[in-house]
């Protein structure tokens, strides 16, 4: 038998045992949970995209749809760099999906045979670039493209400053002008449109990699000008007002209906995600493009951007999974594109392939 003390001392030492043991459940519960929460971490699959601002909108909503029906089990991330610098990461390899808001071009397509990435060229949907005044301006609001050129050529730089030097009848006033940085597709495209050369421009101009700051520029200005995606203007109509471009029929507001009836030219233009074909061979990517092609229609349109007709998405989702590779542009740029001509090279490449 224990005498007292013994007994108080036995009572000390399983109360000791006791507590330790629970310390150390509790430890191995945590390093167990830890090393879980690792393993989990460490088997999310990883999709990794970049480029245009104009397509990142519809992107972002597709990436944030399909990692919520993936319940966490994959990673999308979708940043922004505009087209050229999306294409450079894509053709060294370094992302999976590139959005691009003008197709690929020859030397992009050279840097990408040279890496040996191929690819497969989606059109997502379609994109009424708009020019934009201060809701102020009440005497420009319809401008031709020889007006717009005359204010964005090169030789206009330090010379062409004022309104009344494109119309006399405009103000005596300066103009501020706000347009996308030189690696954007965005001014590749203004570019070639309006003065006849992609990225031939004036450079005393306030550029900027986001649109939002362009659109805030331009509201903050009386006098300011500026170019960028139907998205970023659809988005703040309170504040800026879009210019009616005039290719020689009147002036054409930008919107899903003038874009969907071919009127509203030039600025109207498609706009895509270029997918390695290397990286489509994981499961999550394939997953992915189907996702987006499901769920572009809507999407676009809640994006307030411009969709593709229905079947269209079916066809580019058989080109994706048939690995037809390359462009139908050849390296070359698309003015004046309207969805009902881009149908069409996508069906002569269908003819021609099969």
């Amino acid at each position: 038998m224990l005498s007292c003390g013994g007994y108080l001392i036995k009572q000390m030492e399983d109360e000791m045992l006791r507590s330790h043991g629970l310390k150390i459940l509790s430890v191995s519960a945590i390093l167990a949970a830890l090393i879980g929460a690792a393993s989990v971490a460490g088997a999310q699959s990883i999709i990794k995209i970049d480029g245009s601002s104009t397509v990142y909108p519809i992107t972002r909503a597709v990436a944030e749809e399909f990692q919520i029906a993936k319940k966490g089990a994959v990673k999308v991330t979708v940043d922004i760099t505009h087209t050229g610098s999306g294409f450079k990461k894509f053709c060294r390899g370094e992302i999976d999906i590139a959005n691009a808001s003008r197709p690929i071009q020859r030397k992009e397509m050279a840097e990408c045979k040279k890496a040996g990435v191929q690819y497969v060229e989606m059109p997502v949907a379609f994109d009424a670039l708009t020019v934009a005044v201060n809701p102020k301006n009440d005497w420009s609001n319809a401008m031709t493209v020889a007006e717009l050129k005359k204010i964005w050529e090169p030789s206009a730089q330090g010379k062409i400053t004022r309104w009344n030097q494109i119309n006399p009848a405009w103000p005596d006033e300066p103009f501020k002008l706000y347009g996308t940085s030189a690696d954007s597709g965005t001014f590749d495209y203004f570019t070639e449109a309006i003065v006849g050369k992609a990225k031939s421009s004036r450079g005393d101009f306030t550029a900027s990699e986001d649109d939002n700051v362009l659109v805030q520029g331009v509201a903050s200005d009386k006098n300011g000008l500026g170019f960028f995606g139907f998205t970023y203007y659809i988005e703040n109509q309170e504040k800026v007002t879009a210019v009616a471009v005039d290719a020689g029929k009147g002036g054409i507001s930008p919107s899903i209906e003038t874009v969907e009836d071919g009127s509203y030219q030039p600025l109207s233009r498609p706009i895509f995600i270029y997918v390695n074909i290397k990286a489509a061979e994981k499961p999550e990517v394939k997953e992915f493009v189907a996702f987006y092609m499901k769920n572009a229609l809507s999407l676009v349109l809640e994006v307030k951007l411009i969709p593709l007709p229905p079947s269209a998405y079916i066809t580019v989702m058989e080109r994706f999974n048939q690995k037809r590779l390359g462009t139908v542009f050849d390296g070359v740029s698309a003015v004046g594109l309207t969805i009902d001509d881009l149908l069409q090279r996508e069906a002569r490449l269908e003819f021609e392939h099969d």
